[in-house]
């Protein structure tokens, strides 16, 4: 594969025989190198292979390898002739992040650290196959699914500000509840307000550093407020979606005959039942995981208020980082509808655009960027140079530096808790061994991502978030 520098920023992957459109990688040269040390370029090249596709197969500096699209791959596809591949969402559909801040400052926090750290970690359900507060009947089930993020606020647990600060307003109109299995909907009957494992958190902190007034003005974000920023998606129920659509567009292959390079990136055609009936279920695993989200942050809100009597949490947004929406883009200079798949990508609409809520539309969508447990996170900005180059899309992490069992061989736990101390982070977990694949340094440096992007021009930094407590499965 032949890569071609185009400025400090981005690097051109040359179209090859069999690709359709080149590729696009978002990284300054440290970036690259590690970038190189995976096969995810390589899927870069596979996703441009695919029918449908428009513009570049995109790649964001905290990309690294996953299956069929790399984790930190934007492609875009022309419904008509275009295809909707599982591989470009990913196995946890709109796995996202949602940020609330605080009336509070985070030396109100300090005497209650640990108070704050074991209340959520009890009342915060967490780990594997954990289930919640819900057992949802057959009816309330198919309501939710359909319903998303409004289905809990519905019943109390949330306003209508906070489904005005999300994006989609936490609900994407397609969901079709029968285009999921019966075991898609048993896996997710309990586990509405839960966090999961793996990378998923709950974590408190506070506005580190602001470096865009205006915005964080807009945004409710002040120095020293403290945050409660949620990580976690759509659970079994999605990863089950996933699994059923893989299994049925592998066996299709002959049918649509679609050639692939890579049998991870089973696909159909958009325009085709199985391409709708995708999408469909697709759109309820996301309302899924967005009424997931909206019924944790009810959970941490009564925890601050049961500790700290007055307190509020303010939601600033929550974005989906594995989903594909059909979206107006600019194609060879005229709007179109093109379907664009995020994989580890966040959406980055910018001032103006009629998709950002009201309340922000003059600044621009908020982009919520998580670094790891330890060092810290950031809000963004999205932009017009995003509409322009990368169908409104930015990164969504730090990204994975070290696959799980290299940190399990590599990094102690002892080195690792006494690194938390210093930094001053309490963190709760079910699993010393899910810390360990979870370190800092089994993730690339958040602040060289961010740098990145916020260098190329696709998103605009405006505040940096730092933990004090960290919850996980």
């Amino acid at each position: 594969m032949k890569l071609k520098q185009i400025d400090q920023f981005r690097w051109r992957l040359e179209q090859e025989r069999g690709m359709k459109v080149p590729g696009l990688i978002f990284a300054d040269k440290a970036g690259l190198a590690k970038i190189r040390s995976d096969r995810s370029l390589e899927q870069v090249a596979n996703v441009a292979h695919l029918p449908g596709i428009v513009g570049r197969s995109l790649a964001m500096p905290d990309i690294h390898w996953g299956y069929g699209f790399p984790i930190g791959g934007v492609a875009a596809m022309d419904p008509d002739h275009g295809v909707i591949s599982p591989g470009g969402v990913g196995y946890d559909i709109n796995c996202g992040v949602r940020l609330a801040v605080g009336n509070l400052s985070r030396f109100d926090l300090a005497e209650r650290a640990e108070d704050l750290a074991d209340t959520l970690y009890h009342r915060i359900p967490c780990g594997v196959g954990r289930g919640g507060d819900f057992r949802l009947n057959d009816r309330e089930m198919v309501e939710l699914l359909v319903k998303g993020a409004g289905w809990v606020v519905g019943r109390g647990y949330g306003t209508t500000e906070d489904l005005d600060r999300t994006e989609e307003r936490g609900c994407l109109r397609a969901a079709d509840p029968d285009a999921l299995s019966e075991r898609a909907i048993e896996r997710g009957r309990t586990q509405l307000g839960t966090l999961g494992s793996g990378n998923h958190f709950l974590e408190a902190g506070y506005v580190e550093e602001i470096y865009d007034q205006d915005a964080a003005e807009r945004f409710g974000l002040k120095k020293d407020a403290v945050t409660v920023m949620i990580h976690c998606g759509s659970r079994g129920l999605g990863h089950q979606v996933c699994t059923d659509s893989l299994r049925s567009m592998q066996k299709r292959r002959g049918v649509d005959q679609i050639k692939i390079p890579d049998r991870q990136l089973a696909c159909v055609p958009i325009r085709s039942t199985a391409g709708e009936r995708y999408l469909a279920a697709m759109a309820a695993a996301a309302n899924f995981a967005w009424a997931n989200r909206q019924y944790l942050l009810h959970l941490a809100r009564n925890v601050f208020s049961s500790l700290f009597p007055g307190t509020s949490l303010r939601l600033v947004y929550d974005v989906s980082h594995n989903i594909a929406k059909m979206e107006e883009h600019k194609v060879k200079g005229r709007m179109q509808t093109v379907c664009v798949h995020r994989k580890g990508a966040t959406r980055a609409f910018p001032a103006g655009h009629p998709d950002v809520c009201e309340e922000y539309r003059s600044v621009g969508q908020p982009v919520l960027i998580p670094g790891d447990m330890r060092t810290g996170s950031y809000v963004l900005v999205g932009t017009d140079r995003a509409m322009d180059e990368t169908f409104g899309s930015t990164c969504h992490g730090a990204g994975r530096a070290k696959s799980r069992s290299a940190a399990k061989r590599e990094i102690s736990i002892e080195e690792l808790e006494a690194g938390m101390r210093r930094e001053g982070v309490l963190c709760r977990a079910r699993s010393r061994k899910l810390l360990v694949e979870e370190a800092p340094e089994a993730y690339k440096n958040v602040d060289s991502v961010v740098g990145v992007v916020h260098g190329a021009g696709i998103s605009r930094r405006v505040a940096r978030l730092k933990p004090l407590v960290v919850i996980k499965g």
